[in-house]
């Protein structure tokens, strides 16, 4: 049986889990890319925010710890998955061919979606991007999720912008970059 304090701690978790279970996912979904892994990067997430409760909610800002778990298990994620194309690739790549995805006339779309030019930035530009303009977050609240600086996280949006503009063509000015990120807030159609 728990005790009072368990019991507190429990309730205390419970709040904070239906509060930020949502935006944990939607954040874990923009840095992969992945709709499937989001809710389970989430949930893992708040298990090991869990068994850390009594660090957590004692810490000065406890959503920012919680997304800099999120965040961690999102580049461990893309990382194995990396790792995993890299040695399916070498498997399956032709005896003297380069990469193995050569094509003799590559069908390029005229317009690349926000999510699919997220995929393609690497991950802190893609996180401070996403923490900017599709979480709404200060610069400091990134730096804390992120355990970068300051300074970091402004030159990495920066950087992240301009080539989310690069990727989505001329046309796109870099508040229509920042617009479209931004509308990944809601969680609205993907």
């Amino acid at each position: 049986m728990g005790t009072v304090v368990d019991d507190a701690a429990a309730a205390e978790f419970h709040a904070f889990f239906e509060a930020h279970y949502a935006e944990l996912a939607r954040l874990a979904r923009l840095l992969t890319g992945e709709a499937d892994a989001a809710d389970d990067l989430a949930a893992d997430a708040l298990l090991a925010l869990w068994h850390r409760w009594d660090r957590v909610r004692n810490a000065d800002h406890p959503v920012a710890y919680a997304r800099g778990v999120v965040a961690n298990l999102a580049r461990t994620r893309i990382r194995s998955a990396v790792r995993e194309r890299r040695r399916i690739a070498l498997f399956w790549a032709p005896r003297g061919g380069a990469d193995g995805y050569a094509v003799d006339d590559p069908d390029v779309p005229a317009v690349v979606d926000v999510q699919g030019a997220l995929r393609r930035l690497p991950f802190r530009k893609r996180a401070c991007v996403v923490l900017r303009h599709a979480f709404d977050l200060s610069e400091r609240d990134t730096s804390l999720v992120l355990g970068i600086s300051v300074g970091t996280v402004k030159s990495q949006t920066s950087r992240g912008v301009a080539e989310l503009q690069r990727l989505l063509g001329p046309d796109k000015p870099a508040a229509q970059v920042q617009v479209a990120v931004a509308a990944q807030r809601g969680g609205g159609r993907h």
